[in-house]
């Protein structure tokens, strides 16, 4: 039960964190991934609701994604103001924002919307044990190893995977030759943002059907110690979201079982104890982009 659940519980964290790992490699922190989550999760959820098409709600969700990523860009790449007081700014916005449309758009109204159906893969899902924990999962699920293959390639086999990491370690040596370095991160940026609001977007979407307002209860905040973990990766990001994952698995089962005499409250701390411990262990030995957080000045 739990390993089935683990790659379920993960895929909100992989997206968030190889977008993170994007916007990083350019040399931008960002660590308004929690008010981004919500503000997907609630986009995604009310283009569902009204549209009636999962589509539909992707779709908005994606450009919620890219209007947020946007507005961090002007004020963090352009206007160059403080990128940590910017992410703080956006997990507030997202957290008050979501919550005043939620009550303002929903009060009194059916809450719940169809969200994506398992596949159930012929030959593969039958299998026991592997086929539970493989082949039983929704399109959005699938769609990580997808993008993890995608964003590995990009960013090590492309040119620009090497501009983009280039403005990240040596932005002025990266202009020397001609490259952009603004528009680089921008790039980086509002893919980042763009995946952060899909992995949000999963939890109304394709694991709850429906919105309340603190969604995603700290899973911004996971996926930038996930980056880390991950050693600035999309691959490492993968299976790092995929070990934070089977400690929400596990915390789930273990309050299931009602013959252990924990607090719940214990339980439900698991996750974010191990992130504490996984920063604690990587202190002093992740090799972070060398310009990440340093605005350039030309």
């Amino acid at each position: 039960t739990v390993l089935a659940s683990t790659w379920r519980l993960a895929t909100p964290l992989i997206y968030a964190s190889i977008g993170e790992v994007f916007t990083e490699r350019s040399g931008v922190l960002n660590i308004g991934l929690e008010g981004i989550m919500l503000i997907g999760a609630f986009a995604g959820f009310a283009g569902t609701f009204y549209s009636g098409s999962l589509l539909v709600g992707l779709l908005v969700a994606l450009g919620s994604g890219l209007l947020c990523g946007l507005l961090f860009a002007i004020f963090t790449v352009t206007i160059k103001a403080n990128q940590i007081v910017v992410g703080a700014a956006l997990n507030l916005i997202g957290l008050g924002l979501t919550g005043f449309l939620y009550r303002a758009l929903f009060a009194g109204k059916s809450q719940g919307i169809e969200a994506f159906a398992p596949l159930q893969i012929p030959i593969l899902s039958d299998i026991p044990f592997v086929g539970e924990i493989l082949f039983r999962h929704n399109i959005l699920v699938y769609g990580t190893v997808v993008l993890v293959l995608v964003a590995s390639f990009v960013l090590y086999r492309t040119a620009f995977g090497l501009s983009t990491r280039s403005v990240g370690e040596h932005p002025r040596a990266a202009d020397t030759v001609g490259i952009n370095v603004a528009r680089m991160r921008y790039v980086g940026v509002l893919i980042g943002t763009t995946l952060t609001a899909l992995g949000g977007a999963y939890l109304t979407m394709a694991h709850t059907n429906q919105f309340v307002e603190g969604l995603t209860t700290g899973r911004g905040f996971i996926a930038l110690a996930v980056v880390v973990f991950g050693r600035w990766s999309p691959k490492g990001a993968f299976w790092a979201s995929l070990l934070f994952g089977f400690f929400f698995a596990l915390q789930l089962r273990l309050q299931a079982m009602s013959d252990l005499a924990i607090p719940y409250q214990f339980l439900q701390a698991l996750p974010y104890v191990m992130t504490l411990l996984v920063l604690i262990s990587l202190r002093g030995r992740a090799a972070m982009p060398k310009a990440l957080g340093v605005p350039y000045q030309h």
